[in-house]
């Protein structure tokens, strides 16, 4: 038990006279015992401890040497937050008193639960058995399983997932293209567009959903955000710089790469709203890119996937060194992956 050990006793040395001040009381002394499953920190039977020996004093030359200011608030305070912070808990044999030190909330990734904790619907586990687990499959299989899986009462998106041998963190191994899904995307993209002067009308004719100048900036700083492709001119990109921070992280901000920063508006706005992807490479390599809905057909499905194979095939970086593929996976936006065959897919001939 390890209430039966005699508690060892730490006791801090006094420092030099001249940088202390000893108070009137005995020193007090932190003692604990060794930590275990059920007794986590304990301290002696007083339920604090104390910073009174390392009350800190400083000199000035004007005093002659004499003692001038403490940090005794400083270290009086410090103990009284201590104290609040503990969480105190009784024990059963009177002896030390338990105190849970309060941990920091977990964040981001590190408050995900771990791989092994995570639990699956019935329906996931089910249509999982569907698949032979780390198989590879040839794309015409891939396909037919991939909309078998999609059985939710919704419309599936159908995404695709490539592993490139790349490392985004190099200029020259990096990857941010477009493609032109054949097929379309099965979804209806709401195009915004930033210009000014004869572009304003040239715009709304092409069939644009939102036309502005600064006005709309101005919209788009106070959270206006309802659409989905943000077209603009070359000559209002220095008063779109402002919104960066806004744009960015959701990918809207225009981009020549992307294409969403042109001269030739009616031509964007007809590819994208026919279905034009923007996709890049996220910082571990990974392309993920979605290539129509569960309802296509499957050739429909094909002729989208074998589109975006070949623009990232055909956008490889100029630094990426050899294999170029590490793998791919397909799968509906709530059913399980499905792996691909890289030979069998870069070979695929439709007939």
């Amino acid at each position: 038990m390890a209430s039966a050990a005699a508690p060892s006793t730490l006791t801090l040395p006094p420092p030099h006279p001249q940088d202390i001040i000893r108070p009137s009381i005995t020193p007090h002394s932190l003692s604990f015992r060794k930590p275990t499953n059920e007794n986590p920190l304990f301290f002696s039977s007083t339920k604090t401890f104390s910073l009174y020996p390392l009350l800190l004093h400083r000199t000035r030359a004007s005093d002659n040497g004499r003692l001038s200011k403490s940090f005794a608030g400083a270290a009086l305070a410090a103990e009284a937050e201590v104290a609040e912070d503990a969480v105190e808990q009784p024990r059963d044999d009177g002896g030390a008193v338990a105190v849970a030190v309060p941990t920091k909330p977990k964040k981001g990734k590190a408050a995900l639960p771990l791989k092994r904790d995570r639990t699956r619907s019935k329906r996931f586990l089910e249509i999982q058995k569907l698949r032979e687990n780390k198989q590879e499959y040839d794309l015409k299989t891939a396909i037919s399983l991939l909309k078998q899986t999609a059985n939710l009462k919704f419309v599936e998106t159908v995404e695709a997932h490539f592993r490139l041998n790349i490392d985004p963190k190099y200029n020259d191994q990096q990857l941010r293209a477009t493609v032109n899904l054949p097929k379309g995307t099965g979804q209806t993209v709401k195009v915004a567009v930033l210009t000014q002067g004869e572009k304003f009308d040239e715009a709304k004719n092409a069939g644009a959903d939102l036309v502005g100048g600064e006005d709309l900036i101005e919209q788009i700083k106070g959270g206006f955000m309802d659409f989905d492709k943000l077209i603009a001119t070359p000559d209002m990109m220095p008063k779109v710089a402002s919104l960066g921070k806004i744009l960015g992280p959701r990918g809207l901000m225009p981009n020549p790469k992307a294409g969403t920063v042109t001269t030739n508006i009616p031509q964007a706005i007809e590819e994208f709203k026919k279905g034009k992807v923007e996709y890049r490479a996220d910082k571990t390599g990974i392309v993920h890119l979605p290539f129509g809905k569960a309802d296509f057909s499957e050739e429909d499905l094909i002729i989208n996937f074998l589109a975006a194979v070949k623009s990232v095939e055909t956008n490889k970086p100029s630094g990426a060194k050899g294999v170029y593929w590490k793998s791919a996976h397909i799968c509906s936006s709530m059913g399980p992956s499905i792996r691909l065959n890289i030979r069998d897919m870069l070979d695929y001939k439709l007939s």
